[in-house]
């Protein structure tokens, strides 16, 4: 299924947010996500079902000052 991740169109098989975040890499990082705009929090993340042309967003926090 195509999946639009922060504002790239990717081929996906991961049925869920859990999946995908560990096909791009980011299974152990500490990031934010939201689907379709609505925040997903990191523990309904293997709940959260993924459908073609859903717009996923994965921001990592920033540090600095």
């Amino acid at each position: 299924m195509r999946i639009l991740v922060n504002g790239v169109w990717r081929e996906s098989g991961a049925a869920g947010l859990d999946r995908l975040l560990a096909e791009l890499g980011y299974q152990d990082a500490v990031v934010s996500t939201a689907v379709n705009g609505e925040f997903v929090a990191t523990g309904a993340r293997a709940g959260t079902r993924l459908a073609d042309g859903d717009r996923v967003e994965v921001l990592a926090p920033m540090q600095g000052g």
